[in-house]
């Protein structure tokens, strides 16, 4: 098994309103690789960004064991902040200073030495393609520069392990494009991400592992495809050149029907999970009476349907202010650097 950057047994944490107490995370468990992205999904108020914070030391647990970056966070708190970095919804940037300014903030916030932390601005702006913006205000920054500066702050410290929440809310399809190059190039580096989204195309695109949180209970985990099996509806797609090669097949495999939206009645569609194994029998079955389709199609769920079917909510990429479980803290990076 891989060396684990997070390891969580047993979390819990709960608060207490007027109502009593409610249960924010009910005893879950995590195990992320290092050198891979996990993503937390769930709806508003399921404990995604308790979970965050929890990790990052900005919240304390009520129970379990807890070890970030290789160190025990009861007993280590100060070594798992200097292993780590937080990019929240909302920036940390200071808009009246200059982008090369909010890096040597970070850099000072650091304890870096002076010249050590004009070398790394420098470098994070280079790798940012912020150098033409450096000392230009971030007031005057796009979202999409912003959101850059932002995790380009996260990594002054050369961060292990670096927590993502949301961090591509309010970016056009462009912007949130570059930025899942920059994570998925952070990842080849050695970092290790874990990332809660609303977005789950995102998640589909960057996460090696899925859990998801609903309630405080992690209801399921695996691989993107691994989830998408769990959901009914998958199909593989078989269309055929003629009606007679159609007919022959529908009648060796025993099963499927027309997809209504070909107009020509020409392809053939077969509930399958879309797994290896089924797809290599399907295949079998067709080449041992002879029919070879002229084009194949997978079809499978995907995360919207995944996520609806086991949380019975659609997912909404938006913040509710009003939950006091989801809140985002603005300053969190500065709060881990001291």
């Amino acid at each position: 098994m891989a060396n684990l950057a997070i390891e969580a047994v047993g979390l819990r944490k709960s608060y207490r309103d007027k109502t009593g107490e409610k249960v924010v995370l009910d005893g879950i468990d995590l195990a992320v690789p290092e050198a891979s992205i996990f993503s937390l999904l769930g709806p508003n108020g399921a404990g995604k960004t308790t979970t965050v914070q929890i990790l990052s030391t900005l919240t304390r647990a009520d129970a379990g064991q807890i070890h970030v970056a290789g160190h025990d966070l009861a007993r280590r708190p100060d070594d798992v902040r200097g292993a780590i970095g937080v990019t929240g919804q909302y920036s940390a940037v200071d808009k009246l200073l200059t982008g090369e300014e909010n890096l040597l903030l970070m850099a000072d916030l650091k304890h870096l030495p002076r010249r050590d932390g004009k070398r790394k601005a420098a470098e994070l702006l280079e790798r940012f393609d912020l150098v033409e913006a450096a000392r230009k205000p971030a007031s005057t920054y796009s979202g999409g520069m912003q959101r850059r500066l932002d995790l380009a702050m996260t990594l002054v410290g050369d961060p292990r392990v670096i927590f993502l929440d949301e961090p591509t809310t309010g970016l056009d399809p462009r912007s949130r494009r570059a930025m899942w190059d920059i994570v998925r190039q952070l990842v080849a580096d050695g970092v290790t991400i874990f990332l809660t989204t609303q977005y789950l195309e995102e998640a589909d695109q960057l996460a090696d592992h899925i859990a998801l949180l609903d309630h405080g209970t992690l209801i399921a985990e695996g691989t993107p495809d691994e989830l998408k099996r769990l959901i009914p509806g998958g199909h593989v797609s078989l269309r055929f050149t003629d009606d007679d090669t159609l007919t022959n097949a529908l009648h060796a495999l025993g099963r499927g029907f027309l997809d209504p939206s070909d107009d020509d009645r020409l392809t053939l569609q077969i509930p399958s999970d879309g797994g290896v194994a089924s797809l290599r029998d399907l295949l079998t079955h067709l080449h041992t009476a002879g029919i070879e389709p002229a084009d194949l199609a997978v079809h499978t769920p995907d995360l919207d349907d995944v996520f609806l079917t086991l949380t019975g909510q659609t997912p909404t990429p938006t913040h509710n202010p009003a939950n006091p479980t989801d809140d985002r803290n603005d300053d969190r990076k500065q709060e881990i650097a001291r």
